[in-house]
């Protein structure tokens, strides 16, 4: 099996009045899996359909394999597209749906490999076996559910040998049962392909579970790119904290000396009861000015203080529990509010409820600062 395709952009500006993209430079190795990530309104299906040839950018160039693509029509870039709503044929079979877009260009590669003799039937009933539709063949969108149609959604956008795969939100739309069972299917897919594939979405745990990278965008631009784990654990700024679900968001001034274990970030605001003071404990090179997020999961509950008592262990008053099914969320004031998540075995067995006492602590290197 041979990779897919690389993919640059460079310094790429789309101004579509209401919308901009702005100075937006990524690459994409050969092969990878690189998921868009942004809440509504960020410019991630633009960005996409830029790429596929879609909108003309007023600078900046897109290229793949090396090869500038800007002016080349979406036909002929070698780039299979699914949107979130399907866009499938009505009257048409499944088959046919699948067999339409190699009509109008024929396929130089499939399953990474040269295609060689295009006839059609083979290569359609191949994609069909591959993303399990092969027994739906001689059915019209119209009586399929909603994972079978996103099934051949990508069955038709794979079926014509992408050098570039671009996916967008294709797992929105689906109940939770379905949305994993395709999530599955795609990252399967992948693995067997190798096609180079972008997936936009706004959903980070869907994020995590297929992307060998995430490009964070925000306002039409990339705030930032990087593992799962980088992003998830060292966000570089307060609006990428919050969108991956830190919560624990706090602003302050970092003291102490380099050659020290540890330095101290403390916390000061307002309140309405006065003024609110805070130190923690934290593991960084930085100094001054600075935030840090602490994630909910990396915060230990505990009904008596913990031994021994390390850095970061503070006594707390829950304010609110939040149920939500197999977790827990619990919202502290420490003074300041702080979230933590415990399981619903735990909540049980220590009885927690609104007003109740506890202690909670986390290690200095959990607490991330930038």
């Amino acid at each position: 099996m041979e990779s897919g395709a690389s993919l640059q952009i460079r310094d790429l500006w789309v101004d579509l009045d209401e919308f901009v993209l702005r100075e937006l430079t990524l690459d994409v190795a050969p092969g990878e899996y690189l998921v868009v990530l942004g809440p509504t309104g960020a410019g991630k299906t633009v960005l996409l359909e830029t790429i596929a040839g879609l909108f003309a950018p007023r600078r900046g160039r897109v290229l793949i394999d090396g090869e500038d693509v800007t002016q080349v029509p979406p036909e002929h870039r070698g780039i299979g597209f699914v949107y979130q709503d399907y866009m499938l044929f009505p009257h048409l079979t499944v088959e046919k749906n699948l067999a339409f877009g190699p009509s109008l260009t024929r396929p130089t590669r499939l399953f990474g490999r040269r295609a060689g003799n295009w006839t059609g039937a083979p290569q359609v009933e191949a994609v069909s076996r591959m993303v399990s539709i092969d027994h739906l063949l001689h059915r019209r969108p119209a009586t399929l559910s909603g994972g079978e149609r996103q099934r051949v959604a990508l069955a038709r956008a794979l079926v014509v040998g992408p050098r570039i795969l671009l996916l967008d939100e294709p797992l929105s739309a689906l109940d939770p049962e379905t949305r994993g069972g395709l999530e599955r299917e795609v990252a399967r897919v992948h693995r067997e392909l190798g096609t180079t594939t972008l997936h936009v979405t706004h959903d980070f745990e869907e994020a995590v579970a297929l992307g060998d990278r995430i490009a964070v965008m925000r306002h039409g631009r990339l705030v930032q790119v990087g593992t799962p784990e980088e992003v998830f654990r060292r966000p570089e700024s307060e609006f990428v904290a919050r969108f991956v679900g830190a919560h624990n968001i706090f602003e302050g001034t970092i003291t102490g000396h380099a050659g020290k274990a540890f330095k101290t970030f403390a916390v000061s605001s307002s309140s309405g009861s006065g003024q609110i003071k805070l130190e923690l404990a934290v593991l960084t090179d930085l100094s001054g000015e600075a935030h840090v997020s602490i994630r909910p999961e990396d915060i230990v509950l505990s009904l008596d203080p913990p031994h021994p008592a390390g850095p970061n262990c503070l006594r707390a008053r829950i304010v609110d529990i939040a149920d939500r099914g197999t977790l827990i969320h619990v919202t502290l004031r420490t003074p300041l509010e702080i979230a933590c998540v415990v399981t619903r075995r735990c909540a049980e067995e220590m009885e927690l409820q609104s007003g109740k006492e506890v202690h909670i602590a986390f290690k200095p290197e959990v607490v991330h600062v930038f």
